[in-house]
């Protein structure tokens, strides 16, 4: 919770810095706005490091294969980092690069989920 609120306090003065520094200098702004997010994405690796801690205690705990658990975790990962970095591509006005990096993450996502599609698949023919 201490965590959450200090990371909504960082957000909230990054974007307002960064809509008054927007009006006179705009290349300023951007590289706030970038430095937000950097700072945001470190922040939110050591948080994301509990949780793959407790997702790996819960693979073993069930018996998963770490073949299946693994392809969710990196789509996860790969859906937040290109929304991201779209909506940055978005406040410095290319949206068009923004769009094309949101379809690479989703690209990505498939290829990342490639083995859990095959292991579904040997599934199904075993049953068969």
């Amino acid at each position: 919770m201490e965590a959450m609120m200090k990371l909504a306090a960082l957000c909230l003065l990054g974007a307002g810095l960064a809509t008054l520094l927007r009006k006179n200098t705009p290349e300023l702004s951007l590289v706030l706005i970038v430095a937000v997010v950097v700072a945001m994405f470190f922040s939110l690796a050591t948080l994301l490091g509990r949780v793959f801690n407790f997702f790996d205690r819960l693979v073993t705990i069930i018996g998963l294969s770490a073949q299946l658990f693994t392809p969710l975790i990196k789509t996860v990962a790969i859906a937040l980092i290109s929304r991201s970095g779209a909506e940055v591509c978005r406040d410095a006005g290319a949206g068009a690069i923004g769009y094309m990096l949101e379809t690479a993450g989703a690209v990505g996502a498939i290829i990342v989920a490639i083995p859990l599609f095959e292991a579904v698949w040997e599934t199904i023919q075993m049953v068969l």
